[in-house]
């Protein structure tokens, strides 16, 4: 159901924002690095153009997919094809219980299934070393992701998760895990059409040396007969590389909080006509959050479900139907101590005269720097999650509030130590991310449904991959 589930590709960031005086921060002026005898409006002009020239840089595009006939393996599958005309939504092929293998899929002679056993701490350390080694990198081997044991407890874990949705490769002989894929349950919710009962696929991942044994196809048979012993027949996956057939793209975005530490691993530059002393001068953030928030807790799990569910039918045309059990385990951290290093998920909640109006959440994704030349080997990186807001009364009081929701999510995350806050081009996140001094990575993100047609999603980028709100046309699921 899944090919590599790239995330985006985090190197050598130019800094492609623009300057907003009003934004959170402090105001940029002569003597924080604007060059002599230039005015701040023209300093902001030429970011405004450098911003614009870094977006086009690196734009992937369905022209530059391969051909129908060299997706060896997706053109048996029940996916649509590039550019196919969609009449009405929904799965393509109709199958039953009956019609599904009851035998694993073949391996080659050396290898063997096994089951992981997400429960035992052996098995997930497994997993760990596998991701850690072969997983994500970005193309200049720059940047590595840390699935620690506790993000991978809160990522494979949710309500309805099922022992046989993680199939592992072992080597016969020494028992070494060499690949791996996961399946966990959602509930999809996809215009006016009925939900979609489905999984998640993600974390597919092959042993470097491995790649030319073409396990990935097989994996992706293995758990799509799994999933589909459970009666369920579709599935939403994403990728960095082009598929068929994208129904979104989205774009990766990033704020930077420590930008001298950015700099310093080569995650970030320093643009023309700009010094280091104007980068961290425009980054500054306050200390104090606008707005009056605090922690969530399980107490507030049943005020937040709806207000997360009439957000996302407002705010998006493909989204997660969640569950209150859901809600729970995705946003209430076991861990309440926000110091505490095996803290994954940070949500917060917005009350007014004593009742819950917002809320916000951002997870924690560490990355290791690989380069040897760099003077850190971490890099502390939070990823925007859900949030939502009562105030639906229009598009723009939405986007107003959602600004200050995530505004104040960005002081948090600088109060507590992150380096780097990430989001991408869905829900409202375009009307707010210059505003915010986000600058436009160049990681890409495709969204895909396997075993279902559906017309595009909006991704929140034009044509030219600008930023573009359309009202309540956007993304709505966000996967780990």
């Amino acid at each position: 159901m899944a090919e590599k589930n790239t995330k985006p590709e985090e190197t050598k960031r130019k800094e492609e924002e623009e300057f907003n005086e009003e934004d959170l921060g402090e105001p940029i002026a002569q003597g924080t690095g604007i060059p002599p005898g230039m005015s701040a409006d023209k300093f902001n002009e030429i970011l405004k153009m450098f911003q614009q020239q870094m977006a086009m840089q690196d734009i992937p595009d369905r022209e530059k997919a391969k051909k129908w006939e060299e997706y060896l393996f997706w053109k048996t599958q029940p996916v649509p094809k590039f550019d196919e005309d969609i009449d009405s939504e929904g799965p393509i092929e109709h199958k039953k219980l009956e019609d599904v293998r009851p035998t694993p899929y073949n391996l080659p002679a050396e290898y063997e299934w096994s089951d992981v056993d997400i429960e035992n701490p052996e098995h997930i350390q497994e997993v760990y070393d596998l991701l850690y080694e072969n997983y994500v990198e970005d193309d200049d081997a720059t940047f590595r992701f840390k699935y620690s044991a506790s993000f991978l407890d809160w990522a494979l874990k949710p309500p309805g998760w099922q022992k046989s949705w993680y199939p592992c490769v072992r080597v016969a002989a020494t028992g070494k895990m060499v690949a791996f894929i996961s399946a966990i349950p959602t509930s999809i919710q996809l215009r006016a059409n009925d939900q979609i009962k489905a999984v998640e696929i993600n974390f597919l991942c092959v042993h470097k040396k491995l790649r030319s044994k073409r396990l990935a196809p097989v994996l992706i048979k293995e758990i799509t007969r799994r999933v589909n012993q459970k009666d369920i027949w579709q599935a939403l996956y994403t990728a960095g590389v082009v598929l068929p057939s994208p129904v979104s793209t989205c774009r990766y975005y990033h704020r930077p909080l420590n930008w001298t530490k950015l700099y310093e691993i080569g995650f970030s530059a320093i643009p023309p006509n700009q010094t280091a002393a104007s980068m961290v001068a425009r980054y500054t953030l306050p200390k104090e959050v606008p707005l009056k928030v605090r922690a969530m807790t399980k107490d507030d799990v049943k005020a937040v479900h709806p207000i997360l569910q009439n957000y996302l039918s407002a705010a998006s045309e493909m989204s997660q139907h969640f569950s209150e059990e859901e809600v729970a385990h995705w946003f209430v951290d076991p861990i309440s101590d926000e110091k505490n290093d095996d803290k994954i998920v940070y949500s917060y909640v917005v009350e007014e005269d004593g009742k819950v109006i917002d809320f916000f959440s951002f997870y924690k994704l560490d990355h290791t720097v690989l380069k040897e030349w760099a003077t850190e080997s971490n890099l502390r990186a939070a990823y925007g999650f859900y949030y939502a807001t009562s105030s639906l009364s229009s598009a723009k009081a939405r986007q107003d509030r959602v600004k200050e929701l995530i505004g104040s999510a960005v002081i948090l995350a600088n109060n507590l130590g992150f380096e780097v806050y990430n989001e991408l081009t869905l829900l409202d996140n375009p009307s707010h991310l210059d505003d915010l001094k986000f600058g436009c990575g160049d990681g890409y993100l495709n969204y895909y449904l396997f075993n279902y047609r559906a017309q595009p999603v909006h991704g929140g980028l034009d044509k030219q991959k600008a930023l573009e709100q359309l009202d309540g046309k956007g993304v709505g699921v966000i996967m780990l």
